[in-house]
């Protein structure tokens, strides 16, 4: 059974990590369910490890957190729904990199509830958008932004950390960062798409599209 959480406010990041790594716990000891927890964060970056300190452009812009998850720097804030997956990932097929497809493909799944086109890009983690309305690169390519951004970590076979999409935040906060460590291409929202969407709306279609990409009953753990 999946339970879901959510939190209205702003969560402290240093709260949530000590929340999750002790719901992970009970997960693997099997004392708990698995959840995914929404929430929100108030304005700080995280530099999971393979964070590259040149990508820190602001260092002093907001509080930073090594998040200890997989990835590079990355922003959260108001505005930006987070999604902290606590999974039985070694009752799920113990593929790491298929379930981090399966989280991209349930972003994408989600994005599509509101006609957007999610997009994966090889050798990049996370959901993109073509944007043909932007000038593309110096070097001709087509301009894409990121919606959604994705770094997990596992301990005994349980995840958390997860994804968050952007709803309606201040894109400018961005800027203290290269996002996951990415040149020339930018990041985008929902609402920057021209879209009303609300996060109470995201919420509705996170919760219709998980069990599309995600099985609510487990496997029996080899």
């Amino acid at each position: 059974m999946v339970s879901w959480i959510t939190s209205d406010g702003l969560t402290d990041y240093a709260k949530a990590l000590s929340e999750m790594e002790a719901r992970a716990e009970g997960i693997a000891a099997g004392t708990a369910d698995e959840a995914i927890w929404l929430l929100e964060h108030p304005p700080l970056y995280t530099a999971g490890t393979s964070a590259r300190r040149e990508d820190l452009t602001d260092p002093h812009r907001f509080p930073v957190f090594e998040a200890r998850r997989g990835g590079q720097y990355t922003y959260h804030g108001p505005g930006q729904r987070v999604a902290y997956v606590m999974l039985n990932v070694g009752a799920r097929g113990r593929d790491v990199r298929a379930f981090v497809q399966g989280l991209e493909d349930w972003v994408i799944a989600t994005l599509a509830e509101f006609n957007v086109v999610g997009e994966k890009r090889e050798g990049r983690v996370g959901v993109w958008v073509a944007r043909p309305d932007k000038p593309p690169l110096p070097d001709g390519t087509p301009r894409e932004d990121k919606i959604a951004a994705i770094g997990i970590r596992l301990r005994k076979w349980v995840s958390f950390h997860g994804l968050s999409i952007n709803v309606e935040p201040d894109l400018s906060h961005f800027g203290g960062i290269v996002p996951c460590g990415i040149t020339g291409h930018g990041v985008t929202s929902l609402v920057d798409l021209g879209l009303p969407v609300t996060m109470a709306d995201v919420d509705v279609a996170l919760k219709a599209t998980f069990p599309r990409v995600f099985s609510t009953q487990l496997a029996e753990a080899p």
